[in-house]
């Protein structure tokens, strides 16, 4: 009971200690009993502080503090939203997908099919010069 009430004291003397400018500053900071002592937040900035009672007062030292961390990581993720955002952009402004090709597109095309077709009718015609005509083929046409 008389450490309740001694902590109640020093709890009150935290929020009594240094004048008060305004009356936001009055309820700056919050103190919430845990297994091992208090915790005490600052409200206004959201500081965090663990505090134990050590010979008749609070000592309270800075929790560790996780903010740098975390904005570490959003900084890393704006930077690569904005890049995607860029590769977006740049897929957009370029050719659509179902344009019609290019002049040099077409002619590249049509190079490897005239090659595809002359190639295909000169096997033919060395075929057709295999076979002799009058003479049955060799082999049976598959008919599927």
């Amino acid at each position: 009971m008389r450490a309740t009430l001694m902590l109640a004291a020093a709890a009150a003397a935290l929020f009594m200690a240094g004048p008060a400018s305004s009356a936001d500053e009055a309820g700056r900071y919050r103190l919430e009993r845990t297994d091992g002592g208090f915790v005490r937040m600052d409200t206004l900035t959201g500081q965090m502080s663990f505090c134990t009672q050590q010979a008749g007062g609070l000592d309270c030292k800075a929790a560790a503090d996780e903010r740098p961390a975390a904005a570490a990581e959003i900084d890393r993720l704006s930077r690569r939203v904005e890049a995607l955002e860029k590769r977006i952009a740049g897929l957009e402004t370029g050719k659509p997908q179902n344009a019609l090709p290019t002049d040099e597109e077409f002619e590249r095309t049509m190079g490897f099919m005239e090659r595809f077709f002359r190639r295909f009718m000169g096997m033919m015609q060395d075929f057709q010069h295999e076979q002799k005509p009058g003479q049955p083929s060799t082999t049976t046409p598959d008919r599927t």
